[in-house]
């Protein structure tokens, strides 16, 4: 296999399995036993002092992997361990791109996407936000999204009353 292979491959394995450790990271330590830095993000706009939320410091604690993988890949024999910070700068990236400036429109680099994609992870989000509390929380993780979200919030409405009575 090509070399170029290998490291292109290693960086698509670091990028798909940081969507994982987003999911379980959201889950059970933000909305866990790091709730006091995490709970500021769940506040409405209108109730927060000031640019920066509690919640950005997650933003290092991902960083920080990166950046040794990057030191380790480039200060030793170890150059394809380089390629794993490189997807995990890359999960960053896209991370930012959609959820602070897409979803939570924190800067004004783009407005409105409209694809069913995009709707269903604005859905999925909003459904995530919509508990101001670290329990019963819903919709963890940013591109895997529940199939139910791809649904229109009617067409959701509809599916759980037929539940309802079928129940």
């Amino acid at each position: 296999m090509p070399v170029w292979l290998t490291y292109t491959l290693i960086t698509l394995a670091a990028y798909v399995g940081m969507e994982f450790m987003a999911w379980f990271t959201h889950k059970f330590v933000m909305h866990g036993f790091l709730w006091n830095w995490h709970a500021d993000h769940h506040q409405p706009k209108h109730e927060k002092d000031g640019f920066f939320e509690k919640n950005d410091r997650f933003f290092l604690v991902f960083a920080i992997p990166s950046m040794i993988c990057y030191m380790t890949g480039g200060l030793t024999e170890h150059f394809w361990v380089l390629f794993i910070g490189v997807g995990i700068s890359l999960y960053g990236l896209t991370y930012f791109l959609i959820h602070d400036v897409y979803i939570h429109r924190r800067f004004s680099w783009f407005r409105q996407l409209d694809g069913k994609y995009s709707r269903a992870i604005l859905r999925a989000h909003g459904t995530h936000h919509s508990k101001r509390t670290k329990e019963d929380g819903e919709s963890f993780g940013l591109l895997v999204i529940h199939p139910k979200f791809f649904k229109s919030r009617q067409r959701q409405e509809e599916d759980r009353l037929l539940k309802n009575n079928v129940e």
